[in-house]
């Protein structure tokens, strides 16, 4: 069967690179199951389906990809699914935990992480290649221009590591961007000292005006509250640890 052809709409950039493939499957600790994200071609397949420390099962929705992995990899078959892993529930699939990994398509990757966090406590670790922005932002620490809203969520449940950059020269068809792979692993905090459905609203509402001190974007989304001001109002949403958003979540909660 030839070669799958790279579908712009769904963000392919296929991995070319065996020994940079090799580093990613590597990068992943062994034991369990492990679900790769978009298995394209194989080239990140085959070196998960050479470790007999792990399980390997796939998420692919290209139609053309499922097809090309069919006929290469004939023995990964019974474990491949073909579908959206956005719409897959892990819970069901895999109720005794999966490990992440993958090419992530750019187009989706910061979907792709917040997917996992709603299963955070069945995910207790993630390999990934992205967009070495994406990358920079989720490992930023507070005080950094990169740092967000995706860097607080994952940093409250997750140790991340930025492991390496990655080239344009070594996909098929090359991005217009560097790449970058990064390892998040389960912290050991099980449940946030706050209303954790709270806490996630405070920390968008705060990056929704991150050029503005903490006081007026936290205004908009919950209007006045009662008393005095936080001594966090005066500073921007980049300034705030996870430790701070919790310390604000609680505050905010009393006063709604």
């Amino acid at each position: 069967m030839a070669e799958v052809r790279a579908k712009k709409a769904l963000g392919q950039h296929f991995l070319t690179d065996k020994g940079i493939a090799r580093r990613i499957a590597e990068a992943l600790s062994g034991g369990g199951a492990a679900l790769e994200v978009g298995c394209g071609m194989g080239v990140l397949t085959q070196f998960l389906l050479g470790r007999d420390d792990l399980v390997t099962w796939g998420a692919e929705i290209d139609t053309e990809s499922v097809d090309y992995l069919h006929v290469h990899y004939p023995e990964f078959t019974p474990r491949l699914m073909e579908g959206d892993f956005l719409q897959m529930n892990l819970a069901e699939l895999f109720p005794e935990g999966v490990k992440v990994i993958g090419n992530f398509p750019y187009n989706i990757s910061s979907q792709i992480f917040f997917h996992i966090l709603e299963y955070r406590d069945l995910v207790p670790e993630c390999v990934g290649m992205i967009q070495r922005e994406v990358a920079l932002r989720l490992a930023s620490g507070p005080g950094n221009r990169d740092y967000g809203i995706l860097s607080v969520l994952l940093q409250a449940w997750y140790d991340i590591e930025y492991l390496f950059t990655v080239s344009e020269g070594v996909f098929n068809p090359p991005p217009k961007v560097k790449s970058a792979v990064v390892r998040l692993k389960r912290n050991d905090v099980k449940k946030l000292e706050c209303n954790e459905t709270l806490f996630v609203k405070v920390v968008k509402a705060a990056f929704s005006q991150r050029r503005k001190m903490l006081k007026n974007p936290l205004k908009a989304v919950f209007g006045p509250m009662k008393g005095e001001e936080h001594r966090f109002f005066t500073l921007r949403a980049e300034n705030l640890s996870v430790a701070d958003y919790v310390e604000l979540t609680n505050w905010v909660e009393e006063r709604m």
